[in-house]
């Protein structure tokens, strides 16, 4: 308790990070989406003051919901579960939120940010910043990635797990590009996606995950400074 309000001396940002238990081929672990957001908002506070909630574990997983351990919630419990977190963490003195999410699910960001408005409506003395970690890292991190369209478990996830927890990093994932029907609605995904991976995993070096993660840290960092001094028009 007592470091808790000896640290809102310092600041009164939060970083949220938002994961998934969701597949992530054959060679990632389940936590994935998790571990990458919760470590850069580590390695953020210790470059600025900076509070760090808890990781939120699940997320609304729907491309991935009949693959082997994916474990999926609605986007309504999703939304709950942010506004209630927020709302307590302002009543004890929290006003800017940085919720990160790991997991980059339409949906389920779409979810994330509809929870931000909805608060941002409810309560005018908080700010709120809704980001992926693919938005952080994409400009600056393009030229690090030499796989095109490479998005779920291939050479950008295999390597900030190979950077960050390379024990969790079991072989070399299969190449995987899935082809769904165009605008067709399908309930067994895994018929057009068997592997669960989306891009190319055996381009993934440590080295690139340390140079993404650091881009990601670094973008944490300038967020929370803007939203300290960030005023609405």
């Amino acid at each position: 308790m007592k470091e808790f309000e000896e640290g809102l001396k310092l600041t009164r940002t939060v970083y949220i990070p938002f994961g998934s238990v969701e597949e992530h081929g054959n060679h990632l672990p389940l936590s994935t989406d998790t571990i990458q957001a919760y470590e850069a908002g580590k390695k953020a506070a210790r470059l600025k003051p900076l509070f760090v909630a808890p990781p939120i574990h699940y997320g609304n997983c729907r491309s991935t919901s009949c693959h082997p351990g994916t474990i999926s919630i609605s986007t309504t419990t999703l939304k709950g579960l942010l506004k209630d977190i927020v709302r307590s963490l302002r009543s004890h003195g929290m006003i800017n939120f940085i919720v990160l999410t790991g997991h980059a699910g339409g949906a389920h960001r779409m979810a994330l940010q509809d929870a931000g408005e909805e608060l941002i409506a409810e309560f005018s003395d908080i700010n709120i910043a809704v980001v992926t970690e693919y938005d952080l890292a994409f400009k600056e991190g393009k030229d690090i990635i030499e796989t095109p369209g490479d998005a779920h478990a291939g050479e950008i996830e295999t390597s900030r797990i190979l950077f960050s927890h390379p024990a969790l990093v079991k072989g070399i994932g299969e190449k995987e590009f899935p082809q769904f029907p165009m605008g067709i609605l399908v309930r067994n995904k895994r018929n057009y996606w068997p592997n669960g991976v989306w891009g190319d995993p055996s381009k993934a070096s440590a080295e690139k995950g340390k140079l993404l993660e650091e881009i990601v840290v670094k973008k944490i960092v300038e967020l929370a400074q803007e939203m300290e001094v960030y005023q609405e028009l």
